[in-house]
């Protein structure tokens, strides 16, 4: 074995695989869209050979551009999209139906029903976790509910429920390891994040059978070696987080209060709590931020649903731009005296509104209103969606909270204009790293470390490098008129009858 670290990234969209060589510089990238599946309105779907075929090619490609075959490979890590459910025969491997992606919404009525008979306080309770289609339990009984046959067999051991890792975990080693890791386990409403264990009392409610689920480790642990025919060698898997946890360890937010914020479609924050497990009076999840070495490390997190969809919305819905990158040279030369908002609640308001059925609208336009001014209410909204969630965060936890500084990764951060408003609006320093692949980074860093051949918590830290702090610049009396019209056009829009 070598010093090289090979990252599977497996996303919503596409799977994406990068060889990092022993100092942490990316060496080589492979990266496959795959299909995406609507069977109703509301409904997401993947068929998860596409995502297996998709993340074999990717890694392939990654090994070739980086000139190395897989003997040179110390580890593999492992991050993957989070809640997404796949049922697999436990012979076979084969999926029994298609993988039920996290944005899916076909168990709201079920999430509902659970809420009706007063259990969303045990849930949150026990796993962090709000009673929403968003997280894999209600998912998994949906599958066992309308899969034929399929609770019948998962009762008698013939089934097997994973996250995407396990998924990918299961085929990689040949069927040998059914396992996850905690910050995926901490994702499915079955998962007591106390305890650190799956939970008799969820499961029954959920009618869920334990010896389906698979063992929970660490982040950093031995989740068995790949088989030859995949990669050309046997390959040690060694870590594993879900992607925005593997994000926040990519960031080195290793120190309680501090906070990373990702920016692709949607937005997801985390702020470190340390020990602390955080119960939500701001409706955030309380959740794992990582597990090493035994030890949990806790984490409050607000998901925002629109964030760069908002800026693909002026693109494909508006046509007012043509590539994303122009939305902020246009938001740039909007009327500073027009006091325009857009509440981008396409698909309702995530945390700390938890609104599905919101939905978006515009305030304050005039007969001067232009494209100018709609490009700068889009990007706006990600900074005052994202103050919404820090506030939230500092309303929950206020051990050090009030000197945070926001690390930033994502598609939208490499927008100067967008980070300096962000900055503004939140009235704390932003922090832009020189890497931004932090989420492979993550799960590489779990897996080198694990390995011996890269540094340990203290070391990637110091190896963390910025590329640019956006320190705030706006005037305070505008940074609180601009705050209080966002709250005003929230205020409205959840009480509107839409």
């Amino acid at each position: 074995m070598g010093g090289y670290i090979l990252a599977i990234d497996q996303g919503t969209t596409s799977s994406r695989a990068i060889v990092f060589d022993e100092s942490q510089k990316v060496a080589g990238v492979g990266q496959r869209e795959f299909p995406q599946i609507f069977p109703r309105s509301g409904w997401v779907e993947h068929n998860p050979e596409d995502i297996w075929e998709s993340v074999i090619w990717s890694a392939r490609v990654a090994l070739e551009q980086a000139g190395i075959g897989a003997s040179e490979l110390a580890a593999i890590g492992i991050t993957n999209q989070r809640e997404t459910v796949v049922v697999w025969d436990r012979d076979t491997g084969r999926p029994i139906h298609n993988a039920v992606v996290w944005q899916d919404r076909r168990t709201a009525e079920r999430c509902d029903e659970l809420k009706r008979q007063g259990l969303e306080e045990l849930f949150t309770r026990k796993t962090g976790l709000l009673l929403d289609p968003y997280f894999s339990g209600t998912k998994l009984a949906w599958i066992l509910d309308h899969v034929d046959g399929a609770r019948e067999r998962a009762a008698r051991g013939e089934l097997c429920f994973g996250t995407v890792d396990t998924f990918l975990i299961w085929r990689l080693t040949g069927g040998r390891s059914f396992l996850t890791d905690a910050t995926n386990a901490s994702r499915t409403l079955m998962f007591d994040i106390a305890t650190n264990a799956w939970d008799d009392e969820l499961l029954g409610i959920l009618d869920v059978p334990k010896a389906m689920l698979p063992e929970v480790r660490d982040c950093a642990a031995d989740f068995g070696v790949t088989e030859r025919s995949h990669l050309g060698a046997e390959v040690p898997i060694l870590g594993v987080a879900g992607d925005q946890q593997a994000a926040t360890i990519g960031q080195a937010c290793f120190e309680p209060g501090m906070m990373k914020s990702t920016y692709g479609t949607g937005c997801f924050a985390l702020l470190n709590t340390g020990k602390d497990r955080v119960p939500s009076k701001n409706r955030l999840l309380t959740t794992i931020a990582y597990r090493l070495d035994g030890e949990t490390t806790y984490a409050l997190e607000g998901s925002i649903f629109i964030a760069g969809a908002a800026v693909q919305w002026l693109r494909d819905g508006l046509k007012i731009i043509g590539t994303a990158s122009e939305a902020s040279e246009l938001a740039a030369k909007a009327d500073p005296m027009q006091a325009v908002y857009l509440v981008p609640a396409f698909t309702g308001l995530g945390a700390p509104h938890w609104d599905a059925e919101a939905r978006a609208a515009i305030y304050g336009m005039t007969r001067g209103t232009g494209p100018a001014e709609f490009a700068r209410a889009a990007l706006e909204a990600v900074c005052f969606q994202t103050r919404d969630l820090l506030e939230a965060m500092r309303g929950d936890w206020t051990n050090g909270t009030g000197d945070t500084v926001l690390r930033v990764d994502g598609g939208m951060v490499a927008s100067d204009w967008t980070m300096q408003r962000l900055a503004d609006i939140l009235d704390a320093p932003v922090d832009r790293p020189t890497i931004l692949e932090t989420t492979a980074l993550g799960a590489a860093w779990l897996a080198g470390q694990r390995a011996g051949v890269w540094p340990d918590r203290e070391g990637i830290a110091r190896s963390w490098a910025r590329d640019r702090r956006f320190e705030p610049q706006m005037d305070e009396a505008v940074r609180q008129a601009k705050v209080a019209g966002w709250k005003d056009a929230v205020r409205r829009t959840l009480s509107a009858d839409c």
